[in-house]
């Protein structure tokens, strides 16, 4: 990896064992450096994101993989608690559901992005790498390397 950047965390919001097992079989297959963790509900995934017991000592994830069919919590509630509060609004959050209907995209639509679930393995794959395509996951370049690069100011070179 480049210096000054790091593998980002990614938080995995998913209840079927077999979809988390697919999405981190597509994380490994895209050679992707990150580290995941998962939560299985809406509840943990707030208490996750909200340093909230048990998830005290969590890192705040860089990308959020949002299932919207999500027991005790469901997922659009996760989004919209998300986004109203100041400390959480900015993460992006992608939501992952196996529906690709009008009326799950526009539930969605706080999402930075919206994916529908592969029906298998290879198409998982493909979604993975179009994700680490984005640069969203292979690394995350510290800010000081940024501001470094633009001439020591935040909002570019000297002039």
């Amino acid at each position: 990896m480049a210096s000054g950047s790091s593998a980002i965390a990614i938080l995995l919001v998913e209840d079927n064992e077999g979809d988390i097992e697919l999405t981190l079989r597509g994380l490994e297959r895209a050679k992707l450096q990150n580290r995941i963790w998962i939560v299985r509900d809406g509840v943990e995934a707030l208490a996750f994101l909200r340093h909230q017991a048990p998830y005290q000592e969590a890192p705040r994830p860089d990308l959020v993989l949002l299932d919207l069919n999500l027991p005790k919590l469901d997922g659009r509630d996760v989004l919209v608690s998300i986004r109203k509060d100041p400390g959480l609004r900015d993460l992006p959050v992608v939501v992952l559901t196996a529906s690709d209907s009008e009326q799950e995209r526009l539930a969605a639509r706080a999402a930075d992005a919206f994916m529908t679930k592969p029906a298998d393995f290879q198409q998982l794959a493909k979604l993975v790498q179009m994700v680490s395509d984005l640069g969203w996951s292979i690394v995350k370049v510290s800010r000081v390397s940024a501001r470094d690069q633009a001439g020591g100011r935040p909002d570019g070179p000297d002039r």
